[in-house]
């Protein structure tokens, strides 16, 4: 049985200023996302192009996204494999490749999950199924054109921030 299921957000550009677009410079690139009742998401461009540090770029909502999709899989998977999880945290890394004419594309997306489980019985081995069983379900990640790797933290292990 398959369903659709759609999605709305209202953007809009809260940066023109007294000039709009007179020039690349006059313009701020701040924006309001919205979806129905919940809080406002305010955006910005990354840094880079003019951007509010101080905002959320549509590249950190896209690994966001990613990230959020996969965690909320893996629960999934884990509850159906009688898995306790008793804690969730995820450093993502989106790496974006700019070009010389200043277009660009994301090459890769690096999820680093580091689960808290209950039991001896879970380990390593276990619990990177479930990343795959999360990932395989994951509709963000399916829906993307470039690598989503999952390198899980080691049970136990300190969760590090490593390069990709």
């Amino acid at each position: 049985m398959s369903s659709q299921h759609t999605y709305a957000v209202d953007v809009e550009w809260t940066g023109a200023g007294g000039t709009g677009t007179s020039s690349y410079t006059a313009y701020s690139r701040d924006h309001e996302v919205r979806i129905g009742s919940k809080p406002v998401i305010l955006g910005s461009a990354d840094p880079a192009l003019r951007g509010d540090p101080a905002r959320v770029s549509p590249e950190e909502l896209l690994v966001a996204a990613v990230a959020q999709c996969h965690m909320l899989w893996f629960l999934h998977v884990a509850a159906q494999a009688d898995v306790v999880v008793r804690g969730y945290e995820d450093r993502a890394v989106g790496t974006l490749r700019t070009e010389a004419a200043g277009t660009g594309h994301f090459t890769e997306i690096v999820l680093r999950p580091r689960v808290q489980v209950d039991g001896a019985a879970v380990n390593d081995e276990m619990v990177a199924r479930l990343h795959r069983g999360a990932h395989d379900h994951c509709p963000i990640a399916r829906s993307l054109n470039i690598p989503v790797h999952i390198r899980p933290v080691p049970l136990g292990a300190e969760h590090v921030h490593a390069e990709a």
